[in-house]
């Protein structure tokens, strides 16, 4: 996480409501966006948020419950994707607290795009009695339920799930920490002019992979 965005005193959740989120949902996925999937197709699409996406008949943008109440950061806040009853539910609630709108898929999708540009980790959460994602949302490690538990709170297996792992070429990389910069697990890290990267807290977000200025990191199946 860039330490710059953070404007004043950190404010977190409680470990309680960081538990209570996780018996909520049954899993929360990180999903790669704009980089390339060692032995598959280059991802520029995000193929899996626009295949979900395609599949259902409701899509809701609204502002991001996590940095609208802690407001840690200065990253865009209208980006939370609601899909199908949720969605519904949401319209037909308050909307007005969350500035909730109807959206095109087109919509979705750039929103989508522009919060990975700011360095939003793209998320798929799924609650306990759905079979498909509900709510597609765009983490920041400072505000975040999913993201602060990981850091903060040792529950990252009750949290989050991946499919991928980043995967360095040492001989691309120039060590410049690009990378670094933009990592919310604490997986690259600079130290002593030297990059770092632990690969058991890389969680397959992609945010390095599509900043690397050398194309260096891909991503491969998680093991």
């Amino acid at each position: 996480m860039d330490e710059s965005r953070v404007p004043g005193p950190l404010k977190d959740w409680t470990a309680e409501e960081i538990r209570e989120f996780a018996e909520e949902h049954r899993e929360v996925v990180t999903i790669p966006v704009h980089v390339e999937v060692e032995g598959q197709q280059m991802v520029y699409s995000f193929p899996e948020v626009e295949n979900i996406l395609r599949g259902v008949k409701t899509i809701v943008l609204q502002d991001c419950v996590c940095r609208t109440r802690l407001g840690n950061c200065d990253a865009p806040v209208h980006t939370c994707v609601i899909l199908d009853e949720r969605a519904e539910a949401r319209l037909r609630g308050r909307p007005v607290e969350r500035n909730a709108e109807k959206v095109s898929l087109g919509k979705a999708l750039e929103t989508l795009r522009e919060a990975n540009e700011a360095g939003l980790v793209l998320m798929a959460l799924t609650a306990r009695d759905d079979e498909k994602p509900s709510t597609i949302c765009n983490c920041c490690s400072c505000c975040c339920h999913a993201l602060s538990g990981l850091l903060r709170h040792g529950v990252a297996h009750l949290v989050l799930a991946s499919k991928f792992v980043a995967d360095d070429d040492a001989a691309l990389c120039t060590g410049c920490g690009a990378c670094a910069g933009r990592c919310h697990f604490g997986a690259r890290r600079m130290a002593d002019g030297e990059l770092l990267f632990d690969t058991s807290r890389c969680f397959g977000c992609g945010l390095c992979v599509n900043t690397c200025p050398t194309q260096a990191i891909g991503l491969k199946e998680r093991p």
